[in-house]
């Protein structure tokens, strides 16, 4: 869930960037939805935005409260300090996944000039502190041969990341860069990399697409996560922006009994193999047939994109891969 819409960065092909800081879900809010979560049986609560470590006081609060519950965020990691880093030693359940880009040319590019340096003085605090932290990676087409190589991960384990989750570039939004999206061929040498530094390195890797064959497909829609934006709409995945039910007007259960999200639970797996797991990127004209099925509507705040012209912009990217996941399917199973 997303406490705010606000962030102290503009990153190049970030929706969030374009949001503002016009939108914020309240303590109370944020309380009553792991509330909820937890008389469903929900125990771990991911923060996104905006930089949700502009609430950094709301998420102690939180994290204090809720003691029986886990809590990570996807942050820039300029916000933490050695005061917030004392705040998590003493809390003992948060959890930051720290956002980089590669090295320092690769993130600043993206993120804007020092944020690198900023993010690695981040890791020295909590490393000093002995405070658990991984790293989340964005890959593109400009910095997967970074992301994926083993000089990277030796450098994000030597500053003490325990682990490191991956994402392939979404083109969301009216404005998305589009030659930003990977390759198939890059794709696929990410899947690679990743499984053969899973049984070589210390660190716990996980890459959102390329791993959907050990859960099954796509986890979103309920299956296993869902999202919440800072204005409530609750969302199937922190990627599609569509809605038919908000945080403000139903509860939880209520939202997963909802048109969209039945959709999704009628729909998944979204193809039987499962190297090619998502509604959007994969098989795009699955999530035009749900959104269209469940009359669901844009979230964005800023220009309502048509699931059509969003669908669209990954049909090419989607047939590309369709052809190196199915050699890699049948080789592999």
């Amino acid at each position: 869930m997303d406490p705010t819409s606000a962030c102290n960065l503009k990153c190049v092909g970030c929706w969030a960037a374009d949001y503002g800081n016009n939108m914020n879900m309240d303590f109370e809010t944020l309380d009553n939805i792991i509330e909820q979560g937890k008389a469903l049986g929900t125990y771990m609560y991911i923060y996104s935005g905006g930089e949700p470590l502009v609430r950094k006081s709301d998420i102690i609060k939180l994290c204090e409260k809720h003691n029986d519950c886990m809590f990570l965020a996807f942050t820039n990691a300029t916000l933490i300090d050695e005061s917030f880093a004392d705040e998590m030693l003493r809390i003992k359940n948060f959890i930051p996944a720290i956002s980089v880009e590669g090295f320092e040319n690769e993130t600043d590019v993206r993120r804007g000039k020092g944020t690198y340096n900023r993010a690695i003085n981040a890791m020295e605090i909590l490393k000093n502190k002995k405070l658990p932290f991984g790293i989340s990676c964005c890959y593109t087409r400009q910095n997967t041969e970074i992301i994926g190589s083993e000089q990277y991960f030796d450098d994000m384990i030597a500053k003490g990341a325990k682990f490191a989750w991956f994402f392939t570039y979404i083109p969301v939004g009216t404005d998305a860069a589009e030659e930003l999206i990977a390759t198939a061929d890059q794709r696929e040498y990410m899947y690679n990399q990743v499984r053969k530094f899973r049984s070589s390195k210390p660190i716990f890797t996980m890459d959102f697409w390329n791993d959907g064959e050990y859960v099954n497909g796509c986890i979103a829609g309920g299956k296993c996560y869902l999202h919440i934006n800072a204005n409530g709409d609750i969302e199937p995945c922190a990627f599609i922006h569509y809605s038919d039910s908000n945080i403000h007007e139903k509860t939880l259960l209520e939202a997963y009994k909802s048109p969209l999200f039945m959709q999704y639970r009628k729909n998944q797996p979204f193809n039987e193999n499962h190297l090619r797991p998502c509604p959007l990127l994969d098989n795009p004209e699955k999530l035009e047939n749900i959104v269209i099925a469940s009359a669901a509507k844009s979230t964005d705040m800023k220009h309502p994109e048509d699931v059509h012209n969003l669908c669209k912009k990954c049909k090419r990217t989607s047939e590309n891969w369709a052809v190196t996941a199915e050699r890699l399917w049948k080789d592999n199973h």
